[in-house]
């Protein structure tokens, strides 16, 4: 009987393909993981490639392979500049694979980006912060959760520019004082950036362009990251990770069926599914969600894949049906881990010693 081949990316949180999407988040160093799981968010897009059935396979395409390197100097006509460690691993996981019937499973280890204990939001950053160095920012602006990695990680991109970073914290999750003064947020304030609070269910893009706006007018040049860092622009570090799978794949020689990846505030899903298609891979992508339903989250990312696509010259390349997303493992709600979350989390770290986050990666090891 065929086996089947399961690739996760992961990232400092890492999403399905795995396709880490951050790959471990920060941990208050006094304290065992599932202790501290509150103080552990990762980003939003680390995928999982994955291979769900015994039945039908797809093969590694030597053409896709060869498009997506060309397709990779394409990209060089945009600005970039390097602050991951890449190409990252492609791991095989030999027990967990055992454990889950034989179907085998790759991680793709983006937790080991490098900057700021790594993750996937380093992608994005590379051609955000580019962006911003080119127009001549003093500031760069960003939003997200209380424990983002994604705030985590701009802050950390800042202080090695030299630019100035300040964020936004939404109280998303109901938290005690060490919740909001530990982990992610004590390393914000190490990296030197200046952060304010804001309550839940406001709309944070508002709130974060309304801040820019005062700056501006008292003189300062902002550049203003989306919350996860999921603009085109931001996602065109995933379409350039979509290139470097495609071509890992090849070079492994594996067939893989499936690419499984959390997806939260969607520019790891866009960029993702938007590379592969441009460079005509035809393994299916699935994301699992995070937060929203199936239907809000999958027209979320296809509206930002439509826009990415645009930008790298390839407006017809995704289609609404390329967009796919399991909301069936968000458990209580955002943030909060059901009892599926934990058991991924730990058959990942007895089996492959492999640390997932409760928000994101551990969600889509879950439904995987």
């Amino acid at each position: 009987m065929k086996t089947t081949n399961i690739f996760p990316l992961t990232f400092v949180a890492a999403k399905l393909l795995l396709l880490p999407s951050a790959s471990t988040a920060f941990v208050s160093p006094s304290k065992q993981m599932f202790a501290t799981t509150k103080h552990m968010q990762s980003m939003d897009s680390a995928p999982l490639a994955v291979s769900l059935s015994s039945d039908v396979s797809i093969e590694s395409d030597t053409s896709a392979a060869i498009s997506a390197a060309q397709k990779q100097k394409e990209l060089e006509q945009f600005p970039r500049t390097k602050l991951a460690h890449l190409p990252t691993p492609l791991e095989y996981c030999p027990r967990l694979s055992e454990a889950l019937n034989g179907v085998n499973i790759y991680i793709k280890r983006d937790d080991c980006t490098g900057l700021a204990t790594g993750g996937n939001k380093a992608r994005k950053l590379e051609w955000l912060m580019a962006e911003a160095v080119e127009q001549g920012a003093e500031y760069v602006m960003t939003q997200g959760a209380t424990q983002s990695n994604h705030c985590r990680q701009t802050a950390a991109a800042a202080a090695k520019l030299g630019l100035k970073c300040h964020i936004l914290l939404e109280e998303r999750v109901k938290g005690d004082a060490d919740y909001n003064e530990n982990g992610n947020v004590m390393l914000d304030d190490l990296f030197g950036a200046s952060r304010e609070k804001r309550g839940p269910n406001l709309d944070m893009a508002a709130e974060l362009e309304a801040v820019a706006e005062e700056y501006r007018k008292k003189g300062h040049n902002v550049y203003v990251i989306p919350g996860g860092g999921s603009n085109p622009t931001g996602a065109l570090g995933y379409v350039n990770c979509a290139y470097e799978l495609v071509q890992q794949i090849e070079e492994l020689g594996i067939p893989v069926d499936h690419i499984c990846h959390a997806t939260g505030s969607t520019g790891t899903q866009a960029g993702l599914v938007t590379g592969l298609k441009a460079c005509g891979s035809t393994i299916p992508l699935l994301g699992y969600g995070v937060r929203f339903a199936k239907d809000i989250q999958e027209a979320k990312v296809f509206t930002l894949a439509k826009a990415t696509a645009e930008k790298i010259g390839m407006p017809d390349c995704v289609d609404a049906e390329d967009v796919v997303v399991d909301s069936n493992y968000v458990g209580p709600g955002y943030g909060t881990p059901a009892e599926s979350t934990i058991e991924a989390i730990r058959m990942f770290a007895e089996l492959e010693g492999l640390l997932l986050d409760p928000v994101y990666s551990a969600k889509g090891a879950a439904g995987l």
